[in-house]
């Protein structure tokens, strides 16, 4: 069948369809015929694009369909899907979508969410992540079929734990009893995330802040960031980052750098941090002494916890990213086949895209099966040296990973509160507030109630 990758810029795609909607009429599009589909992706690498249309002509040749593959970056895609619907020109799919962009398009009106529930349906929710699965709802209704994620998690030496006899950092006392304790000579106990220039330092606060159940909003839609909860998990996050952590602002490069270089014993990151500690990406390789005679040395002496869970927290938590595939309004029927194909039969390949990014949601074909986990950890990571992520990492990390993403929760997402989380995070709201307490010290109590205040206008002005 005939295919096309096409290689537009997401400003092209505007300009485009901007022109395409004047000269249509202003009714409502029917639904799309089989013939051909249009998937935008924002996995938009070279490389993954390549992937992508590698199962997309498998799955066109036999099913006797064309389709046009659109790369948009994520930053332009909102921009140019309110063009694509004004033009009457909406994409069939948008593959990975990020879960603040299911919640926008839903409230929207884009997307066909009878689709996406008849999809999970078929392929049997028991199949799925149940984080993964709540957070791509709305009340009842499935917003998209999530795909995959990444989770936050904490990284640690397990040599420097075993000699100085210290437990795995899971809950609050562990991991300030380990940055205490670890923190001198040339080593911190913990770097994480403090630039106020970074969305990065917003995730990381985030993800400390639901380790303790401390919620943006509570249940009755009131700011919540000055509970006792959030208190507590944001002291611990200001006595770390101040106290035994890297001197100075740090950002997603700085906190790598550190724990690659054998100078802090904890760092917070993402999974993407895989193929990296395991010296597979040329341009940022462990430095550690140990690391210059054994690439593979830091990976082989590093531990790695999920959620943590604080004293007010009755489970694990962090801040995650789940994305979807989203069907979107008068998508062809088509449509529905090709993201249950691409959730079953060629599972593996999407999330072989970037495997230390792409952590499955999905355990198996059937409930109780485990053949696309233990497909993904066969897979391999890296960029300038491939391995696969078994022969790197032990089967107690590898299930660390993937049940990490059972742990991922997102402020305002179950609450109806996406556009006010997305605002905070965008004007970095709590990064520029806490770097300013971390370098400067002062009251948490003050830092909380002008992040309470720049939230209540955030969300006024949002017509919350």
């Amino acid at each position: 069948m005939h295919s096309r990758l096409m290689a537009l810029t997401a400003s092209a795609v505007v300009v485009a369809l901007s022109l395409a909607g004047c000269a249509s009429d202003t009714g409502a599009k029917p639904q799309k015929d089989d013939s051909k589909l249009t998937i935008w992706t924002i996995e938009d690498k070279p490389d993954r694009l390549q992937a992508q249309e590698k199962m997309l002509d498998a799955f066109s040749a036999s099913n006797d369909v064309d389709y046009e593959l659109v790369p948009i970056a994520e930053d332009q895609l909102s921009s140019a899907l309110t063009a694509a619907a004004a033009a009457n020109e909406l994409p069939d799919l948008v593959a990975a979508l990020p879960l603040s962009n299911v919640h926008q398009f839903a409230n929207d009106d884009l997307l066909d969410t009878e689709a996406a529930a008849e999809v999970v349906k078929k392929l049997d929710a028991g199949t799925f992540n149940k984080a993964a699965l709540d957070l791509t709802r709305s009340g009842d209704t499935q917003l998209a079929v999530p795909s995959d994620a990444f989770p936050l998690m904490l990284f640690y030496r397990t040599d420097l734990f075993k000699a100085a006899g210290l437990d795995a950092p899971t809950d609050y006392p562990s991991v300030l009893e380990a940055a205490k304790k670890l923190n001198g000579n040339g080593v911190a106990g913990i770097s994480a995330a403090t630039s106020a220039a970074e969305q990065f330092t917003s995730q990381t606060i985030e993800s400390f802040g639901l380790s303790n159940d401390c919620q943006l909003v509570n249940g009755k839609g009131d700011l919540a960031l000055d509970s006792d909860n959030c208190k507590t998990a944001f002291g611990l996050y200001t006595d770390l980052m101040s106290k035994y952590s890297v001197a100075g602002e740090q950002d997603t490069a700085t906190t790598r750098a550190s724990y690659f270089a054998g100078q802090a014993a904890m760092v917070v990151w993402s999974s993407f941090l895989l193929d990296e500690l395991a010296g597979l990406r040329n341009d940022a390789l462990p430095t550690c002494d140990q690391c210059v005679a054994d690439p593979r040395w830091l990976a082989n002496n590093t531990g790695v916890v999920g959620g943590l869970q604080g004293p007010d927290a009755s489970s694990p938590a962090t801040y995650g990213e789940v994305v979807s595939f989203a069907i979107m309004r008068d998508a062809a029927p088509i449509t529905k086949d090709l993201v249950s194909w691409l959730m079953s039969d060629s599972y593996i390949d999407w999330i072989s895209v970037a495997p230390e990014g792409k952590i499955p949601v999905r355990t198996g074909a059937e409930p109780g099966s485990t053949e696309y986990v233990d497909g993904w950890a066969d897979l391999e990571t890296g960029v300038d040296t491939r391995e696969k992520l078994s022969a790197l990492y032990s089967p107690e990390v590898l299930d660390t990973v993937v049940g990490a993403t059972n742990d991922i929760v997102r402020w305002g997402m179950t609450e109806g509160q996406g556009g006010l989380a997305g605002a905070m995070t965008t004007q970095r709201v709590l990064p520029t507030l806490f770097s300013d307490l971390i370098a400067s010290g002062g009251s948490l109590d003050d830092a909380l109630v002008s992040a309470t205040d720049k939230a209540e206008q955030i969300k006024s002005g949002l017509g919350g």
